[in-house]
């Protein structure tokens, strides 16, 4: 087991309230792996990515890397460990400084950490780009040059340079062509088997997850519905939001027609939550004890949880 993660939390305050963010999500990623993580936009998704990188501080919860508690670490501590753990952002335009070139983007990693002599940066930096498939022609280019694919690989390339062990995938192609999601995605697969990297994939494309994932936690409004491997969760869904967001997936053939499950109700806010299944106002089987009782997260199969209090309802 690579990363664990224990009853994490992260509130905001706002004029409003508590905003709950990430509200009590338990899980572990195994060295190697895959963990997909769905949801709705606002489901907290990136948030929790985020609190994991220590980008933003936890408000509960613990942290295992490697084993290691690292939810509060002094300065020092958390330097080495942003070597172990690393992000590809969603937009490959807004997270690359404009006024860098493509080697100096992958270069600036190398020269904060020392990991590497002066004398052999530039060798590290052409190494990269030809992992990720830039060519050597673009070394002095700035993003506003290149295309979305390209200013993606050089994310991946900043990624990479200090040799991770865990990275934060975070929506790395929802702003890219389709056609470029697939390569990305392939190049992603590619760096994982060659250099054993470990990934939390974030994403609303159920399609992309199903693909590059071993197991997917379903969010929403900041806490975990559904936990299970790939296959498991698209075979067998048991939370009903996940029923509803498998609904969705488009099936590429005109003589079969997807079953859309559409969800009513209103939206519950995550603002100093009421009591009760937050999904329930938008439930169709939901029952008055799931506007009481908040359901816990339950084996209902091997390694399959489900946070219903009906999951084993036939109903279902």
């Amino acid at each position: 087991m690579l990363l664990e993660v224990q009853d994490l939390k992260k509130y905001f305050q706002t004029p409003g309230g508590t905003l709950h963010a990430v509200d009590g999500v338990s899980f572990s990623i195994d060295k190697g792996k895959t963990l997909g993580v769905v949801g709705e936009s606002g489901c907290g998704k990136s948030t929790l990515g985020r609190v994991i990188l220590h980008l933003l501080d936890s408000t509960g919860g613990k942290i295992f890397f490697e084993g290691e508690d690292i939810t509060n670490v002094s300065k020092k501590k958390l330097k080495e460990l942003q070597r172990r753990m690393q992000i590809i952002f969603q937009d490959p335009f807004s997270s690359l400084n404009p006024r860098m070139t493509v080697s100096e983007t992958i270069r600036e990693p190398l020269l904060i950490t020392k990991l590497v002599p002066k004398t052999q940066i530039d060798r590290k930096v052409k190494e990269m780009m030809d992992i990720v498939g830039l060519a050597q022609r673009l070394v002095n280019s700035y993003p506003h040059e290149l295309d979305g694919g390209r200013r993606q690989r050089i994310g991946v390339a900043r990624a990479l340079v200090l040799n991770p062990k865990f990275i934060v995938c975070d929506e790395p192609v929802s702003a890219l062509d389709v056609s470029i999601q697939a390569q990305i995605i392939n190049l992603l697969l590619d760096l994982q088997k060659e250099m054993g990297l470990t990934y939390m994939f974030i994403t609303h494309d159920l399609s992309v997850v199903k693909y590059v994932s071993h197991d997917i936690c379903v969010m929403y409004l900041g806490q975990l519905v559904e936990k299970s491997p790939a296959a498991e969760l698209f075979k067998r869904p048991a939370h009903p939001y996940t029923q509803a967001l498998l609904s969705a997936i488009p099936i590429p053939d005109v003589d079969h027609q997807q079953k859309r499950i559409l969800l009513k109700g209103e939206l519950s806010s995550p603002i100093n939550p009421k009591p009760g299944c937050r999904f329930a106002a938008r439930c169709n089987f939901a029952k008055p004890e799931c506007f009481e009782k908040q359901p816990e997260l339950k084996e209902m199969a091997p390694n399959h949880f489900v946070a219903c209090h009906f999951a084993e309802n036939k109903n279902l």
